[in-house]
């Protein structure tokens, strides 16, 4: 399945933003449960995770924590090499889905964010994690993320 952009995002991409410029300094939740059928969707499920850099807070509309990317290469842009991406999960329950918010995290139903969602699993999705049982308390880091664009 392929990645779900939001409305926001679309149009941004669209206008004067790059991709990489649009979501940089985001933010990763990682939800229990089933993903909804668009990024414009209120999120409908419990949190499990928050990924940002080395688990630091996040403050929405700063720099502090957000996640980067590296440069485009191939039609790819991959999870900055100089940052960890990692979270302590704040409840216990099997990953199904996340949400890439851009740095003004918003949250709800929204045709305006600029945000994307993806699945969850231990292989074929689009964030691939170790196991999906996600334990309260316990850190998980996202080892490597890619966001590829279509070819012609």
């Amino acid at each position: 399945m392929a990645l779900r952009l939001s409305t926001g995002l679309r149009d941004a991409m669209l206008g004067t933003g790059s991709f990489k410029t649009i979501m940089q300094n985001g933010i990763i939740r990682v939800f229990s449960g089933v993903q909804p059928t668009s990024a414009d969707d209120a999120e409908a499920a419990t949190v499990l995770l928050e990924i940002t850099v080395s688990s630091g807070t996040f403050t929405a509309g700063t720099t502090t924590n957000g996640l980067n990317f590296d440069s485009p290469a191939d039609g790819a842009l991959a999870k900055s090499s100089s940052e960890v991406w990692s979270g302590v999960a704040s409840a216990s329950g099997t990953a199904g889905w996340f949400r890439f918010y851009a740095n003004d995290m918003t949250t709800g139903a929204s045709t305006t964010a600029a945000r994307f969602d993806g699945s969850v699993s231990t292989s074929g999705a689009q964030l691939n994690m170790s196991s999906t049982a996600i334990t309260s308390g316990a850190t998980t880091t996202i080892d490597s993320f890619t966001v590829t664009m279509p070819a012609s």
